[in-house]
């Protein structure tokens, strides 16, 4: 067993807000509801459905270079692309892995902070991950990002962007595999996604839209991650918007999960999962059990008993999924995965406790695009 006194030596604090004073985003058309849209059109002194064009351009055509809307009048296009569509996120560097079917992308926002985002093609199906934060305040100690700080929480057209821009690559077969559909989106890039509640719901409601509101995707093929930010977490379960909600869980007891997501501190194993719980009996939606396995700290085959334990006293009616994932390498982390053997006996157990276990593919690793990464460093 691990000594646990000893798992995070140097805490950082827990910083659940951006420090005050910040230049906030430029406002985008993507900031906007279609009845804000319409009230920036008059006050731009255009038609609405002059906006409503550059709407379908972005959302519809996944189109974000104004000068290929060309079917705009020129002066109309200058003063909405002034005023709707300022550059968001400016590219500074794209690496790419499994053979060009994995690419993640460090972007530059407009006050030089940093971000990234991955898109992730497979045989059936297209992820974008993407950030919802510069940076993140949750101090998780085996987490790049977590360890890197919070920077300031992005603005719901910056996520937005993320998602555009992947899925107009993939539109026009950039992409390894030629011409295809994004399908799904997944807040696990960097931040934490209910510490920016605001952007991100809205971001989440520009997404399912149908164009020229939005892309017009899936709630379904959306999930949310958190940590446990318990109060937001039932905020979710009462949007009436299907996405699939991600526990990252991490240890089944508090002792260790004070430790690892010092979040924790705050809500408890018990508090977390009971909100998790909720959510699934609300939405009718399974929930996910994210749980990075990490040798000789939290892989321990008891602890897989008890993580069975704690999700089968709801029942088992099918509310819940454990993904287990296998913990990613970080430059100066003391840890690493589990070995084989454990993480094997690790799902054993779950699954023989009857609860639906799988081990998350360890996309993009090697360019630093996996779960836990994300450090955005531009050098």
């Amino acid at each position: 067993m691990a000594d646990v006194s000893s798992v995070n030596p140097n805490p950082l604090p827990l910083v659940f807000e951006q420090k005050r004073g910040r230049a906030k985003p430029p406002r985008h058309l993507a900031d906007l509801t279609a009845e804000e849209r319409t009230a920036a059109a008059a006050a731009l002194g255009e038609p609405a459905f002059r906006v409503k064009q550059v709407a379908h351009h972005y959302f519809g055509r996944l189109e974000r270079d104004p000068a290929n809307m060309t079917d705009l009048p020129a002066a109309s296009r200058d003063r909405i692309v002034a005023e709707l569509l300022p550059t968001l996120l400016n590219p500074v560097r794209t690496m790419e892995a499994d053979k060009g079917a994995t690419v993640k992308n460090l972007w530059k926002l407009f006050d030089g902070a940093l971000v990234e985002s991955v898109l992730m093609r497979y045989s059936e199906r297209a992820t974008i991950c993407v950030s919802s934060q510069a940076g993140c305040g949750m101090a998780c100690p085996f987490c790049a990002t977590g360890q890197g700080g919070l920077q300031r929480n992005m603005s719901t057209a910056e996520i937005v962007d993320q998602v555009v821009d992947a899925a107009g690559k993939m539109a026009r077969g950039e992409i390894a595999g030629g011409p295809g559909r994004l399908s799904n989106v997944v807040f696990m890039g960097m931040g934490e996604p209910m510490a920016n509640y605001k952007a991100v719901i809205g971001a989440v409601r520009r997404m399912v839209a149908p164009a020229p509101d939005g892309l017009g995707m899936s709630a379904r093929n959306i999930t949310v991650s958190t940590v446990g930010l318990v109060p937001r977490m039932k905020q979710l379960a009462d949007e009436g918007i299907p996405v699939t909600l991600a526990l990252s869980l991490h240890a089944p007891d508090d002792e260790l999960r004070n430790e690892l997501v010092p979040i924790n501190t705050r809500w408890s194993v018990h508090e977390a999962v009971e909100a998790a719980w909720e959510y699934a009996q609300k939405t009718k939606r399974r929930v996910s059990i994210e749980y990075a396995m990490i040798k000789d700290i939290n892989d321990q085959a008891w602890r897989a008993d008890l993580l069975g334990d704690v999700l089968q006293s709801y029942g088992d009616w099918g509310w819940v999924h454990v993904n287990l994932i296998p913990l990613n390498p970080t430059p100066g982390s003391m840890w690493t995965a589990s070995r084989p053997e454990d993480e094997r006996e690790f799902v054993r157990r779950l699954i023989a406790k009857g609860i639906p276990t799988t081990v998350r593919d360890t996309r993009g690793s090697d360019i630093d695009g996996a779960c836990g990464q994300l450090a955005a460093v531009e050098v």
